[in-house]
């Protein structure tokens, strides 16, 4: 096993790195596939407010952005599964010039991990490589 992580763990890392690298190179399509129909994301906005947007509001501004150059920029921060059933994970990914502290939510769907839900908030980030 991968560092003593369950089965469950391994893939639900494997996702968590999937969405990171996806988000910097702008791949949209990739989200197609691993978020849930009923997806939704949220944003805190610091004064008590959110902002939300659903699976084809996200996707379409994963779609909206070129992809970034280089590396990407991530940490995975803290990975929960419970059960074989739900998993949590935290991270932060940097789209420049933010970075963004997501909490996503996963459930098994039909047998797949599938991603439910994201609480993010931004924060100030690396500067946009001149180009």
């Amino acid at each position: 096993m991968d560092g003593g992580k369950t089965p469950d763990e391994q893939a639900i890392h494997a996702l968590a790195e999937k969405y990171c690298v996806s988000l910097h190179h702008a791949r949209a399509t990739v989200f197609e596939d691993m978020c849930h129909d009923r997806f939704l994301m949220t944003a805190v906005d610091g004064a008590g407010g959110a902002v939300y947007w659903d699976k084809p509001a996200f996707i379409a501004r994963v779609a909206g952005r070129d992809p970034f150059p280089g590396d990407p920029s991530y940490e995975i921060l803290g990975l929960d599964v419970a059960g074989g059933e739900i998993a949590r994970v935290h991270l932060w990914v940097d789209i420049p010039p933010r970075r963004f502290e997501d909490h996503l939510g996963f459930f098994r769907f039909g047998g797949e991990w599938k991603l439910i839900t994201k609480v993010f908030r931004t924060m100030a980030g690396p500067a946009l490589a001149d180009g």
